[in-house]
């Protein structure tokens, strides 16, 4: 995760605001449309966590084979990672 989830939170809500900047100038769409876009950014997050709980499982499992070779867990956690 690289950012935290206030950061999010912030996130979402400067979304939301150039959303509506855009589209239109009601103010009552804006606690609705910061609610969805936080939940969306969230969503995301979680599953970034879930890519990255995996991705350490698979290093796991490799981590002698890793120090027997000398291989950086940073450099090979990248590797593993899907884009």
């Amino acid at each position: 995760m690289l950012f935290s989830r206030n950061m999010w939170g912030y996130l979402a809500r400067e979304v939301a605001k150039k959303l509506i900047a855009e589209w239109s100038d009601r103010d009552q769409a804006v606690p609705a449309l910061n609610e969805k876009v936080h939940a969306a950014l969230l969503d995301e997050l979680a599953l970034e966590d879930r890519i990255n709980d995996e991705v350490r499982v698979i290093l796991e499992a490799y981590s002698d084979e890793m120090q027997r070779a000398g291989a950086n867990y940073q450099e090979m956690f990248r590797k593993v990672k899907p884009n």
